[in-house]
């Protein structure tokens, strides 16, 4: 099955920054067509909802038109292709490798390599954080990351292969480049946010369940998981990213939120979780593992259900 050889392949391979990227791709065709967008249709609003329509439709298109292409050659060519282009679109393994960077710096007491690594994965700053708030912003980052990185991108290819999910990636690429409430994004933004956010809605709480399980079965609290992510999962301001924070500071008994600061200004979010074990970075392996389980319980499930579908139509 090609989705579970693309998991596989992330898992040994990671994104190698020799490779050229699709979701590198796709920030590019998103910096090249803004302004044009923006000088077509001067109302803003109007600007960013065709210009977010586009994108998005035209990444699923090109990613369709070459693996059906693949297919229509050879069916094992398209086999390959469809693994690539799903490989590219999942991030399990630099989940992980980039967060133990950071682990390792705080390991060394090198908190300039820290902060260093950790300005590679969070939007933040980073130059005056001390180790609390280093723990703090990775761990936050690997359980946002458990959807947006994992089961989203999971979830879209098994509704609709690689055109789906690389779909997914335009979605969550377009939200990260102009889904924010500042005076250039508010309102060209305000759409492909609203998307990213109906995008992420079924994975976000989807992979509750699967954090619950993959914190029992990483020998943390399942129970604590589940009752933080029920009361705070509403608490962050984005409607999917508190979800998951919340269940890792549950199975974790840590507090996350907090002030965080983007360009020099500060940003509160309320508190997640109860402050039951100080943060510690250890913490981050924590994170870490728990979100290693989660992907591995998400993708088994998946194949298991889509093999007994299968199954069942042959019957």
């Amino acid at each position: 099955m090609c989705i579970l050889a693309a998991y596989i392949v992330d898992l040994f391979f990671g994104d190698p920054a020799w490779i050229p990227h699709p979701v590198r791709g796709i920030g590019w065709l998103i910096n090249k067509l803004e302004e044009p967008f923006r000088n077509i249709v001067k109302n803003e609003r109007l600007a960013g909802a065709f210009f977010a329509c586009t994108i998005i439709s035209l990444i699923w298109f090109v990613t369709f038109a070459v693996t059906h292409a693949a297919y229509l050659f050879n069916n094992y060519l398209g086999a390959v292709v469809s693994i690539v282009i799903i490989y590219t679109s999942l991030s399990i393994k630099d989940l992980g490798v980039e967060s133990l960077a950071v682990f390792n710096a705080l390991r060394e007491e090198d908190l300039n390599k820290a902060r260093a690594s950790l300005s590679k994965i969070v939007g933040r700053d980073t130059a005056n954080l001390d180790e609390r708030e280093i723990v703090r912003a990775t761990v936050e980052t690997v359980a946002e990351n458990i959807v947006d990185g994992i089961i989203s991108p999971l979830f879209y290819a098994f509704l609709g292969g690689a055109p789906l999910a690389m779909a997914y990636k335009a979605v969550n690429t377009l939200d990260s480049m102009v889904g924010y409430k500042n005076k250039r994004y508010i309102d060209f933004g305000r759409l492909a946010a609203k998307i990213d956010d109906a995008a992420n809605y079924i994975p976000a709480r989807m992979g509750v369940i699967f954090l619950v399980l993959a914190s029992w079965i990483s020998g943390y609290n399942p129970l604590g998981a589940w009752n933080i992510a029920i009361r705070d999962g509403g608490k962050n301001p984005s409607p999917n990213s508190g979800l998951p924070e919340a269940a890792i500071a549950g199975a974790l008994g840590v507090r996350l939120g907090g002030v965080n600061y983007y360009n020099a200004t500060a940003l509160r979010k309320q508190y997640i979780g109860d402050d039951m074990n100080p943060l510690d970075k250890s913490h981050i392996t924590d994170a870490v593992k728990i979100a290693y389980v989660t992907s591995g319980l998400f993708i088994i499930t998946a194949v298991v259900l889509l093999w007994l579908i299968c199954k069942g139509k042959f019957l």
